[in-house]
């Protein structure tokens, strides 16, 4: 505008420095930011270890319905899930034999 280029170079600087800043400029307190991520990662780790209660919930559940040889072996994760595959599948051929 005609009011901002008769401003010396001094007094827009001024008036400048004056103004909100936008966009990402360091506007927040360092500390600030340290307690928001520290929070995100909490609140992260939270998410990630409910997820792995519920995903070893649901693995003990299918390891009891899957026979077992010998009862007390705890099957791996991965042995669980291979053998209720194989297990789901011999019971399907026994169904369409039958």
């Amino acid at each position: 505008s005609p009011a901002r280029t008769a401003l010396a170079p001094r007094e827009a600087a001024a008036r400048r420095k004056g103004k909100a800043r936008r966009g990402r400029g360091k506007a927040r307190n360092e500390g600030l930011l340290s307690k928001q991520k520290r929070s995100r990662r909490m609140k992260a780790n939270d998410r990630e270890r409910n997820r792995m209660h519920h995903l070893n919930s649901a693995l003990d559940a299918l390891r009891s319905v899957l026979p077992t040889f010998p009862d007390d072996a705890k099957l791996t994760k991965i042995e669980t899930l291979r053998f209720a595959h194989n297990y789901i599948w011999a019971l399907t051929q026994s169904l369409r034999l039958a």
